[in-house]
């Protein structure tokens, strides 16, 4: 979907309401840049409803799946554009271990635990503050999660600040806190297509992926504790390739995701905040490159949309419409000792950075 092409000289946030949930008001907010690139960001679920980015010609267009009513967020959808937690990605059979009690989640992915349960971080009310510099517009949100919801132990005051500067980065900042042990792994669920938001399909898109390795996973999406290296695999993105390229292959991992759902372990460190993925669309000439804290990624497909759900757009999302590049940390790494550990303790702060930078070649 286009936008209306108005050059501004400086940072820029605005707010309106978007409608109202059971719960409450839900606002809009949008932050712009002087280069004529905006985001759009929900209270609800801290939704990134839309990221609007020029083309090679200049051309404003929206990139990001979503809808353009609150309606369609209230109801079932895979998780457009939210904020994941308290745990992102699958537990497996919906359990862990704390210091020897068991801690039972929803499985709502059968028979695992996904993305925070019933009624995770992407289907609640986000408090909002907005802030602003010489170098950055931004909106921090922030919400309590008590001790016990969705199962998950401690009271963790979260806060996820989304900025966005004048070289087209649109950072995500991830905080949390708790008064008793738990587990904690925050992501952002946006879907991607970077030739315009219901523009086709996301398989001409050239990628590069900066991992050696995968978590590879059983038939039920759990990971199965060792790695296993690319080289020689469709996942082997080191080089770059188009996403497409072999995304129905013959091969038993492609076959469990129904393309590619997987985590790729990254090469940099929490100290750092490497490159570790590149996108770029050829028609379009836009070109995303993500960096993270983050050890992992996880790469997905959109394998599952079906054409049932209607973008902002009007279009209808079939298969493989958009692309996610979770960041996080590795799939059900509370059950799996080798992983890094998810734990936070009381008197640690949860701290982790994501950077969507966003180009036109």
């Amino acid at each position: 979907m286009s936008k209306p092409q108005s050059k501004t000289s400086v940072l820029s946030i605005s707010k309106k309401l978007f409608g109202t949930a059971p719960e409450g008001a839900v606002d809009l907010y949008t932050l712009s840049n002087a280069n004529q690139m905006s985001v759009e960001i929900l209270t609800f679920g801290g939704i990134i409803k839309a990221i609007y980015c020029p083309d090679k010609n200049g051309k404003i267009e929206n990139v990001i799946l979503g809808f353009n009513t609150l309606k369609p967020y209230l109801e079932t959808h895979p998780y457009f554009g939210a904020i994941v937690g308290r745990y992102g990605n699958r537990i497996a059979n919906g359990k862990f271990n704390i210091d020897g009690t068991e801690y039972n989640l929803a499985t709502n992915n059968s028979p695992n635990h996904l993305h925070g349960g019933l009624k995770g971080f992407d289907k609640v009310i986000w408090q909002a503050r907005e802030f602003k510099d010489n170098e950055k517009i931004g909106l921090e949100l922030s919400y309590l999660s008590k001790d016990m919801e969705e199962g998950y132990p401690g009271n963790l005051n979260v806060k996820v600040t989304y900025s966005l500067n004048n070289q087209n980065e649109l950072s995500i900042d991830y905080e949390a806190v708790t008064d008793k042990k738990t587990i904690c792994n925050l992501t952002n669920h946006s879907y991607f297509n970077l030739a315009g938001e219901g523009k086709g399909n996301i398989l001409n898109h050239q990628l590069v992926i900066h991992a050696d390795s995968i978590t590879p996973v059983n038939e039920h999406l759990i990971p199965t504790g060792e790695p296993m290296a690319v080289q020689g695999t469709p996942f082997d993105f080191r080089s770059g390739k188009k996403m497409g390229e072999e995304i129905d292959s013959n091969n038993e991992q492609i076959k469990y995701g129904g393309g590619f759902d997987h985590n790729f372990i990254l090469k940099g460190n929490s100290e750092s905040l490497p490159i570790i993925a590149k996108v770029s669309e050829p028609e379009s000439g836009r070109e995303m490159e993500i960096l993270t804290t983050e050890p992992g990624v996880q790469f997905y497909t959109g394998n599952f949309l079906d054409g049932t759900l209607i973008g902002s757009g009007n279009q209808p999302y079939q298969k493989r419409a958009g692309f996610c590049l979770e960041t996080q940390h590795y799939p059900d790494s509370p059950n799996q000792p080798n992983f890094p550990s998810t734990i936070l303790e009381v008197g640690e702060t949860y701290k982790t950075t994501t950077v969507y930078r966003f180009k036109v070649k």
